[in-house]
């Protein structure tokens, strides 16, 4: 991955936010960022797909769900990078937002069904 597909994959508030949750979370199935982003479920499907064909992001099945997480096979100038845009996403209200309503959902997949 060079540094301006890094950034281009970036570059949409969407896939950010989804990154950024990520980044803080470790792993989350579809069902979780959908809650969490307020957004439309093939919405956030069309942008983890574009995350995972650029190289941020892998996934695993796990039973019936899905998980989504950073790329393990991100170059090594890439981690600080997302580290930083975490730490910067994090203060927004936009983001308290996003995790506070990741945090209050009651179906998430570890503790029941959800999706």
């Amino acid at each position: 991955m060079s540094p301006t597909q890094f950034f281009k994959c970036l570059s949409d508030d969407t896939r950010l936010r989804c990154v950024t949750l990520l980044q803080k979370e470790g792993k989350l199935c579809v069902c979780e960022l959908t809650t969490a982003l307020a957004l439309s479920q093939p919405k956030i499907s069309r942008h983890l797909a574009s995350l995972r064909q650029c190289g941020l992001l892998q996934d695993s099945r796990e039973g019936q769900w899905v998980y989504y997480q950073i790329s393990a096979k991100l170059p090594d100038w890439a981690i600080p990078l997302l580290n930083n845009a975490l730490a910067a996403v994090e203060q927004s209200d936009l983001f308290k937002s996003d995790l506070e309503r990741l945090q209050q959902m009651i179906n998430r997949p570890d503790t029941q069904m959800c999706c």
